[in-house]
This record gives structure tokens, sequence and C-alpha cells, in this order.
């Protein structure tokens, strides 16, 4: 069970960059519920997520020298979700009907996003990072997540507060 739920179903073993098919899967599954009309799904999914990463990462990495292989992706889905929701909810909130289309920026600027900090690891994902260890496994990921998830405020805010009025 821990090893389904640390490779998230074999989407782990997807070459090459693992961490970012799992990103992206997030992101499908995220789409998916908010155009199904279930966008409370994705903060739901991303603590459903954490809680069975820091369940199952201990127990996949337990004898094993790698402390950080890259077939564990449930960090990479966790992190993506929580960068999704910054985006997600607010939209869901002002009653966007169309996340895929209308609202793309919605879910790409936050994948964008979290694999650049994912990947980069500035400050505290690099951090959480070099703990080498399962815990470590997890945080960066879900710092990287942090961070996409207010940058993407960050961006949206500037586009709807400057951008936008000035285009008219």
């Amino acid at each position: 069970m821990s090893t389904a739920i640390a490779t998230v179903l074999g989407l782990g073993h997807l070459r090459p960059a693992s961490g970012t098919w799992a990103s992206a899967a997030a992101v499908v599954l995220a789409v998916a519920a908010y155009q199904a009309g279930g966008a409370l799904l994705v903060p739901v999914a991303f603590v459903l997520a954490t809680m069975l990463g820091f369940w199952a990462v201990p127990r996949y990495l337990a004898g094993r020298s790698d402390t950080d292989p890259s077939e564990v992706v449930i960090d990479e889905v966790a992190g993506q979700l929580l960068a999704l929701c910054f985006t997600v909810i607010p939209l869901w909130r002002h009653g966007v009907p169309d996340l895929l289309l209308a609202a793309w920026p919605g879910w790409v600027v936050p994948f964008l996003l979290f694999r650049l900090f994912d990947i980069w690891k500035p400050w505290l994902v690099g951090r959480a990072d070099r703990r080498h260890d399962a815990a470590g496994v997890m945080l960066d990921d879900l710092w990287a997540g942090l961070f996409a998830g207010l940058g993407s405020t960050a961006l949206a805010g500037l586009y709807h507060g400057l951008v936008q009025p000035w285009l008219g």
C-alpha cells in the first residue's frame, strides 16, 4: 500500500521527469474536479495527499539508501494541489464556471511556478530538501507549493489590479 501511495499508483515510474508527470496529473484532476462542480475537492485532495504522503513515504524509504528516489511523487501531487488551492478557491468563490479555458492562468501559472520552485529549491524549499529524510521529501514540495500559490496570487493581483484596468 505504501508503494502505491508513494508512487501514486506507479505514476512515479514515468520517465523522464516523473515529478512533472505527477504535477501534471494533479492539475488534470483538479481541473476536472472544478469543471464538475467540485472545486472544494481540491483542498480536500491536498489534505488527503499530504496525510497519505507523510504516512507512506517513511514506509517506502525504510531500508533504502536513496532518501529521495525519483519514483516517489506523492509529494509533488500534494505540493501541486496546495499551489492550485490559491487560485481554484478564489475563482470558485467568484463564480467562474470554466477553469479549463476561460480561467486557464488559474492552473497554468501555479503549475509553472510549482515546477520552478521544486526544481530551483530556493530558501525553505532547499532547506527541507537537505534534510535527507522522509519528512524532507514531503516538506520541500509543500514549501514549493506554498510559494507557487503565493506567487500565483501576487501575479493575479498585479494583472487584475494594474494590467487589466490599464488595458481597459
